[in-house]
């Protein structure tokens, strides 16, 4: 206890703009590395070692120091060395992850003539689809962090293009199978296994697998999804775990460009 009060004692002679300033900077930077880590295991691990550290923090304040516990001290500074060199290694994908976005364009340079032709190549793609009549399933991350289930899949992290999306849906290759994950203007992943909707959701429907994976992904999720039929080319869109029927194209286009960005 005389240790929080030397503290606080100490706090209180800084200037309150200072103190602020430190909070808040201290605040933005847990919250951007937690908001980019949201929907992934380097999420739960963050979180993990964030504990033990402010948990270790507290008793070697709290404890340690107050009884003179010198071994301790020392064991826990070598325990602090340890867990940075385990977070480097934990943490090696999304850290690559995070110095491949600061190579990025800027956000500022993501125009909205860039983000339509995104929503255009959906539609191309889309189109060209339900014409060959291959089934195919896209899903329109937003809010809601899809890391679980992209990670049953494969990575792509590509840019949106027509062409990509037909490959990837055609019969026979080896990605055709289940849906395609699409965070902003970039496919994330293919393969993706998701879940099925409960019975309960599609009484009295005459559902295929995709339909059902559809409404199952964005009744639990604020995702989109879109889907084409194989058996007659008709395009859905799931929304809320509600599935509307023969979407027309010109409409989805216009729905496309608010919701791709």
């Amino acid at each position: 206890m005389e240790t929080l009060v030397d503290y606080f004692s100490r706090v209180s002679t800084y200037g309150w703009w200072r103190v602020a300033f430190e909070l808040i900077f201290i605040g933005l930077v847990v919250y951007w590395a937690v908001d980019f880590l949201e929907g992934t295991r380097g999420e739960r691990l963050f979180r993990g070692i964030l504990f033990i550290l402010i948990v270790g923090f507290l008793i070697l304040k709290l404890v340690v120091d107050t009884l003179k516990l010198d071994r301790l001290q020392l064991i826990y500074k070598d325990f602090l060395l340890g867990i940075l060199v385990i977070t480097v290694a934990a943490f090696q994908p999304e850290f690559r992850r995070a110095i491949l976005r600061i190579g990025q364009r800027p956000f500022w340079i993501h125009t909205p003539h860039h983000l339509s032709m995104a929503a255009e190549e959906l539609i191309n793609a889309l189109k060209s689809l339900s014409e060959a009549r291959i089934g195919a399933i896209i899903v329109i991350e937003r809010q809601v962090a899809l890391g679980e289930f992209i990670e049953t899949g494969v990575r792509i992290d590509s840019t949106i293009t027509a062409e990509l999306l037909k490959t990837i849906f055609y019969p026979g290759s080896a990605l055709h199978d289940m849906a395609v994950v699409i965070r902003g203007d970039r496919i994330v992943a293919a393969r993706v296994q998701l879940p099925l909707a409960e019975a309960s959701f599609v009484s009295g429907q005459s559902l295929g697998s995709r339909h059902r994976a559809a409404m199952g992904i964005t009744s639990g999720s604020d995702a989109s999804c879109l889907v084409v039929s194989e058996e007659t080319g008709i395009i859905s869109l799931a929304e809320n775990g509600q599935l509307t029927r023969k979407v027309d194209l010109a409409k989805m286009q216009k729905y496309l460009s608010t919701i791709v960005s």
